[in-house]
């Protein structure tokens, strides 16, 4: 082969390569933020594809009376959500159930109908998430700092600690159902006698099924916060206590100086899943108590599936915007602090 041959081969493979190489330059060149977005880039095309349609098409589903391409089915804009916030959409949801703590089915003002504020779908969950995450921080913190030390046997405390979050929901469910059944529960007649609990019907009284709901929650997935909060705590150099003691600090200031700013990050991302995770409560409900007596967002949306499937879109498709809300909220206030 001649040189002019082998020049002229040399040039071809040149521009065969040539997109390969100016990718492989523009790459090269990106910023350190720039390249993490771009590998993120096929994260951003799958949730979209599994989360961002199934959204959007539960929002046009709530625009109509009916589901689109099964018999007919009217147009009605945004009529669902006009009338779940105006309490109209009252009557069409099961038993006495509302959306609004601000308008009963008779369209007066729970002000004046105290038992209204119980049977709010949107307030019961807002109160159910506030109250079990709460608990839930303070109790996992807790048995973080427990499982935290050096001490015989805490491998077998670990293992116990997290039984109650291995078992199933179901299960755990029958379990408390099965401890305040009016035939076969042992802690109703305890627990009625102080006043925590209704004595009759106790699974069937809105606010003691509200109750034993939310404990039975609490004792679930504290394990689960608790293990989060103990990676955070693992990570901690050791080093650090060993300078506070020598400077003589006492063991409070090296929580307050040391093991509570660095174990944030961990703190913060525990609370934002189980806020997530409890607005979306459902199955506990169900079987523990029954989605009339103790209404959540995620229950509405079942129950009204197959009478109003227009409106059990709407519900499902506000539940989303409230959730994206209070997520919203919880990471702007780590952004804030620093997270």
């Amino acid at each position: 082969m001649s040189t002019e041959q082998r020049g002229s081969e040399a040039g071809r493979e040149s521009q065969r390569s040539g997109p390969i190489v100016a990718v492989t330059r523009w790459i090269e060149n990106l910023g350190e933020t720039a390249f993490a977005y771009l590998l993120l880039t096929p994260i951003f095309v799958l949730l979209g594809a599994i989360a961002l349609y199934p959204l959007l098409r539960t929002f046009e589903l709530s625009m109509y009376t009916g589901i689109l391409g099964e018999g007919e089915q009217e147009f009605i804009g945004l009529q669902h959500y006009v009338d779940l916030f105006t309490g109209d959409a009252n009557p069409d949801l099961p038993g006495s159930v509302i959306f609004l703590p601000g308008i009963s089915t008779d369209g007066s003002f729970p002000f004046v109908h105290v038992e209204n504020w119980v049977r709010s779908t949107l307030l019961v969950t807002l109160l159910f998430a506030v109250i079990s995450v709460f608990f839930e921080t303070i109790i996992g913190f807790g048995q973080a700092l427990v499982l935290d030390k050096e001490f015989r046997g805490r491998r077998w405390v670990r293992a116990a600690i997290i039984i109650p979050w291995a078992i199933p929901l179901v299960i755990q469910g029958m379990i408390f159902y099965l401890m305040f059944h009016p035939s076969t529960g042992f802690l109703t007649q305890y627990l009625s006698s102080w006043g925590i609990v209704a004595s009759t019907n106790t699974l069937n009284d809105p606010t003691s099924a509200f109750l034993i709901v939310t404990v039975a929650d609490i004792w679930k997935t504290t394990a689960f916060m608790a293990l989060l909060i103990l990676a955070g705590l693992q990570s901690i150099d050791r080093s650090l206590y060993d300078v506070a003691k020598v400077a003589g600090a006492s063991r409070w200031q090296q929580f307050r100086l040391i093991t509570f700013p660095l174990v944030l990050p961990a703190l913060g991302i525990a609370v934002l899943f189980r806020v997530i995770d409890s607005m979306r409560i459902y199955g506990l409900i169900d079987s523990v108590s029954s989605c009339t007596t103790v209404p959540s967002l995620s229950c509405m949306v079942v129950e009204t599936f197959y009478s109003s499937r227009g409106l059990a879109s709407a519900v499902a498709f506000v539940t989303a915007g409230v959730i994206g809300i209070v997520v919203s909220v919880v990471i702007y206030q780590q952004y804030k602090e620093g997270i």
